[in-house]
């Protein structure tokens, strides 16, 4: 989902105005057809985040509504295989509108990318046939605290008090909406956790792997995309193939043709279009606004998803949603010091005592 996933992490600067010369030009502004370089700031920033709520929104009601069809929900891995059809098929599209068609990056690396891949969507579309909605998304905003763990025991990192604090509101968050999760829901089943928990260790290393991997070869977003999903297409079909799931499923889904492989198209095509605004809107104005935008489409997604999706309801989804929040806000904000700047205890006691020493006629 989320798809949103994330397709291919970049780093470049969080100042709005200090965009790297490679940004600037009008071919790599091009977002589905359109040319964001003719647009002014204003407007290049609506259609982003108009574009990132819209296509993600519709992604995520579409996976939803496909686990609600009765009987699909054991077919998880068929929809990740389709769904990487169809990732395929538009990287082979979207690369015939580019110059250069080389691929740059070497298979090797591709195989392991690829790997990440299916783990991280395949997991992730999997867990729903044992969670909530909801209860995904949650999961999927704290991709912090296995890249936290990761950190410490392979590189030796050592991580500041805000980080830390971000990581526990985050786990305390979780486990709070878990333990909801488990008390309302009738379905509720601890392997989705550890399904969407994996998924989770995936997407945190893919984003340095494929990071790495564009720095180093130069490669396009197209050529990450048509390469990474067909090998992972491959990887799902033999796995489908030895376990006799493909069968069960392709029958399944010849009986549902429109919910299934209709659905499935419009959620993979929204899905690709999504990711390419959320890419914009990190080259435009760096990832402090994107990671913004994506939290707020994904406090949305929850709502929308109680909204028009019958599911019971407790108030601890709404306080341990706000933990979560708060962990991510503190990780926002230890990452953006020099932008973020809060208000110390000295300046609000001074910003009092002005206000105290000013005439009541200026006061009111």
């Amino acid at each position: 989902m989320n798809g949103s996933r994330k397709y291919i992490s970049i780093s470049v600067p969080d100042a709005p105005d200090s965009m790297s010369p490679h940004i600037k030009s009008a071919e790599q502004l091009r977002v589905i057809g359109f040319n964001l370089g003719d647009c002014s700031r204003s407007m290049q920033f609506a259609i982003c985040v108009t574009g990132v709520f819209v296509f993600y929104l519709v992604y995520g009601y579409l996976q939803e509504l496909i686990f609600s069809l009765e009987g699909f929900k054991p077919f998880g891995w068929y929809l990740t295989l389709v769904q990487f059809a169809f990732y395929s098929t538009f990287g082979l599209v979207e690369l015939q509108f580019t110059q250069d068609k080389r691929r740059r990056i070497p298979w090797k690396t591709y195989m392991m990318i690829a790997f990440l891949t299916v783990a991280t969507m395949g997991l992730s579309n999997t867990s729903l046939g044992y969670l909530n909605y909801p209860t995904q998304v949650i999961f999927k905003c704290c991709k912090l605290i296995p890249v936290m763990i990761g950190g410490v025991f392979i590189q030796g990192k050592r991580y500041n008090f805000i980080d830390v604090s971000a990581a526990l509101c985050m786990s305390f968050g979780l486990i709070w909406f878990t333990l909801a999760d488990s008390k309302v829901a009738p379905n509720f089943n601890f392997a989705g956790i550890a399904l969407i928990s994996m998924a989770l260790c995936a997407d945190a290393a893919i984003g340095n792997v494929q990071e790495k991997a564009m720095k180093l070869h130069n490669g396009s977003n197209s050529e990450m995309v048509l390469y990474s999903y067909s090998i992972g297409f491959l990887y799902i079909l033999m796995g489908l193939v030895c376990t006799h799931g493909l069968g069960p499923a392709f029958v399944f889904c010849s009986r549902h043709l429109l919910e299934t492989y209709g659905y499935a198209f419009v959620f993979s095509l929204t899905g690709y279009f999504g990711i390419s605004f959320v890419l914009a809107l990190i080259k435009l104005f760096g990832a402090l606004i994107a990671v913004t935008v994506t939290t707020g489409r994904k406090a949305m997604t929850i709502g929308l998803s109680f909204l028009f999706f019958s599911k019971p309801f407790t108030l601890h989804y709404i306080w341990s949603g706000l933990l979560v929040l708060i962990g991510i806000f503190l990780n926002i904000y230890s990452k953006n010091k020099d932008i973020i700047r809060l208000p110390s205890l000295t300046d609000i006691r001074n910003k009092i005592r002005k206000r105290q020493m000013r005439p009541t006629s200026e006061r009111v």
